[in-house]
């Protein structure tokens, strides 16, 4: 793959430097105005965050505005529809997310497919959960929860950021894994849900270490695993799930994307000024805090990412048996 990469970056500077002599080509110039980046959830969450923090860094690196637009609805599918309905030219973009990679298969009735009609551009990043549990319940390991929950079906409710949400999903894939049966709960985000963690209402939730590590660290919620396949540097004492169910492992993840018909010669000009953000010191030092890990791809590997990763949580959902409500 990086032999490929190679080829085509240096057939894009080929053709970059063909087209200034020639008096200039459709990326030369780009961005030459303020660039929106769509993103489908409220302001104040994970998605929203990221995308702010490199925005700024794409701002200051091209010279350009790279502003946030929160277009919320439908799971971030009226997102995708702003940015589809948008003109071709680089200027309108999706911020993507795991959650696109599951409505393809929970949404089957969509107006779109975003892998067919969305151009990849570049990864953002990844953000691993805690797997974190209300104290009353006697579990103090992946192992102990698993037993719990199989001698007492249905008892441990897990709480999530709603139906189809990723830490939903995150859930059912353990549940699915480890032969156990979890009640889930939805609320109308992960921070609403922790009253009721707190108060013993609900028991379980895999939640993004921002919102979950000041409950883990004073006590107030016990930290039992985390769900990426090493283990964490901001909680180095937590195992991680798979090393008592092998194979397990859950993430959101974020990234960018275009309509397709976008000129190739954009998409690689955004894809490398992207890149280059997330590798500024700065950016992931920022990143960290939220528990987040810098993904850089070229725009065929982020595709094959999506790719995957939307083959991956289709079968968590069919296997769920999730349907919208």
């Amino acid at each position: 793959m990086q032999a490929g990469w190679r080829v085509r970056f240096a057939a894009a500077i080929a053709f970059a430097v063909g087209a200034c002599v020639a008096g200039g080509a459709t990326a030369a110039g780009y961005p030459a105005r303020p660039v929106r980046l769509i993103v489908g959830f409220a302001a104040g969450g994970p998605t929203d965050i990221l995308t702010r923090i490199l925005a700024e860094r794409l701002s200051q690196r091209t010279g350009q505005q790279f502003v946030v637009e929160n277009r919320t609805g439908a799971s971030s599918n009226v997102a995708v529809e702003t940015v589809l309905n948008a003109p071709r030219d680089g200027y309108t973009v999706l911020v993507t997310s795991t959650a696109n990679a599951i409505n393809a298969t929970f949404r089957p009735s969509q107006s779109f497919n975003v892998l067919r009609d969305l151009a990849p551009v570049a990864g953002l990043a990844r953000i691993t959960y805690v797997v974190a549990i209300n104290p009353a319940l006697p579990a103090r390991n992946i192992a102990e929860l698993v037993a719990y929950a199989k001698a007492h079906p249905g008892v441990v409710n897990a709480a999530s950021a709603g139906i189809s949400s990723s830490n939903h999903l995150a859930a059912a894939l353990f549940a699915a894994m480890t032969g156990i049966e979890l009640t889930h709960i939805q609320y109308p985000g992960n921070a609403a849900a922790y009253s009721d963690l707190l108060a013993g209402r609900v028991q379980l939730i895999f939640a993004d270490p921002a919102s979950a590590l000041q409950y883990v660290k004073s006590g107030a919620l016990r930290g039992l695993a985390v769900t990426s396949l090493a283990r964490s540097a901001e909680l180095p004492d937590l195992p991680t799930v798979a090393e008592s169910v092998p194979g397990y492992e859950a993430y959101a993840w974020y990234g960018f994307a275009v309509p397709r018909g976008t000129p190739q010669d954009v998409v690689e000009t955004l894809n490398r000024a992207v890149n280059a953000s997330l590798t500024d010191p700065a950016v992931k030092a920022r990143f960290a805090t939220l528990g987040a890990e810098a993904m850089t791809f070229t725009p065929t590997a982020f595709g094959a990412f999506m790719t995957s990763e939307t083959g991956r949580w289709g079968e968590v959902v069919k296997a769920a048996g999730l349907k919208p409500e």
